[in-house]
């Protein structure tokens, strides 16, 4: 799937539809489409249709034709959490760009005990909101049809209970001095769930990680170099995609 991905409210009904607002605008002023060329239509909840442009009508309105089927992407397995700690600055959405464009499930912001950024009122709020949108940037750069879902923050024991409930639940730790297992050899379950925690800047704490253990977490390390908080997740995910076979 090549063609260039747009979102819409509600998928078509018939063989005609109309692209417009802020959609259509980015196809019309951003991507410039004429005539003829390919477009994939998607509500981002796996739900898809091809189509082919008739006319670009003014600097916001696309009219897309030759729609016969909606078709839906069936539901990943397993299907992968990351629990992202909040980093420093903007390296929240960087992480979650690129999660997104690996290949990942869902995402949970972690309001974690040496995070330096807090989400709060409606600073947290506007920061939520920033993750959602640059999701949806994401996957619709990285052609996807079925965008991740990012939940509200959670604290540590909400995040326990989450580990709790998965068929494979692991915690990226960079101590080597720690007893982890590399996530390269970790058994994974071919269905079901699989939910990992990245930790902030500052690591896991012991009490956190206590924590994690009584949810039935494991530590787990990547390799022999330490990752940015931004960054390890979508390296996890990438290992994981491979590993499970959806990237095969």
């Amino acid at each position: 799937m090549t063609a260039p991905v747009f979102v819409v409210e509600r998928m078509p009904t018939g063989p005609e539809f109309v692209l417009d607002g802020p959609e259509g605008r980015h196809a019309v002023s951003v991507k410039r489409l004429e005539p003829g060329e390919g477009v994939v239509l998607t509500d981002g909840l796996g739900h898809w249709a091809q189509g082919v442009v008739r006319a670009a009508e003014g600097k916001d309105r696309l009219t897309v034709t030759g729609i016969e089927n909606v078709h839906e992407e069936p539901e990943p397995a397993p299907r992968i959490t990351v629990v992202q700690a909040l980093p420093k600055g903007d390296r929240g959405e960087l992480a979650v760009e690129t999660m997104t464009e690996t290949g990942v499930d869902a995402i949970v912001p972690w309001q974690a005990a040496r995070c330096i950024t807090q989400w709060k009122g409606e600073r947290g709020a506007k920061a939520l909101t920033k993750w959602r949108s640059t999701a949806r940037e994401a996957g619709k750069q990285s052609r996807r049809v079925r965008f991740p879902d990012v939940s509200e923050a959670m604290t540590t024991k909400q995040v326990a209970a989450l580990l709790a409930g998965a068929d494979f639940a692991g915690v990226l730790h960079e101590d080597r001095d720690h007893d982890s297992t590399p996530l390269a050899t970790a058994e994974l379950p071919a269905t079901g769930t699989i939910v990992l925690v990245v930790g902030p800047e500052g690591g896991v704490s012991p009490q956190e990680l206590a924590s994690f253990a009584e949810a039935g977490a494991r530590p787990y390390r990547l390799g022999r170099s330490v990752l940015r908080t931004s960054t390890a997740g979508t390296a996890a995910t990438a290992l994981l995609l491979g590993r499970t076979g959806r990237w095969g």
